[in-house]
């Protein structure tokens, strides 16, 4: 049995903040995957048809690892800089089925 924490966030961002969106997301991504040893993938995804949704697909060592994420200075950057562009923030708890990468 796996102790890894994985979850979606499902996300609704201003589209008139995309860009700025986008930006300060790969800055946080960049920071957390590099300074974290708990933080195993982070993956940003948008519809095509709908840029503005987007789905983050997070893979932790475990729940302790998720939890010091959050209290980390990018992540706080993040969400402080981001508060008035998500519209919408739906987290999903997930079972990983099967996950391999290259």
């Amino acid at each position: 049995m796996t102790t890894e924490m994985v979850r979606i966030a499902d996300l609704e961002i201003d589209p008139e903040q995309l860009d700025a969106y986008r930006a300060l997301l790969a800055e946080e991504i960049e920071a957390s995957v590099e300074k974290e040893p708990g933080v195993l993938m982070l993956h940003a995804v948008a519809e095509r048809e709908r840029p503005e949704q987007i789905r983050i697909l997070e893979v932790y060592a475990d729940r302790q690892a998720y939890e010091a994420h959050l209290r980390t200075p990018h992540f706080l950057k993040y969400k402080q800089g981001t508060a008035d562009m998500v519209k919408a923030l739906r987290l999903v708890d997930v079972d990983p089925v099967m996950m391999r990468g290259k």
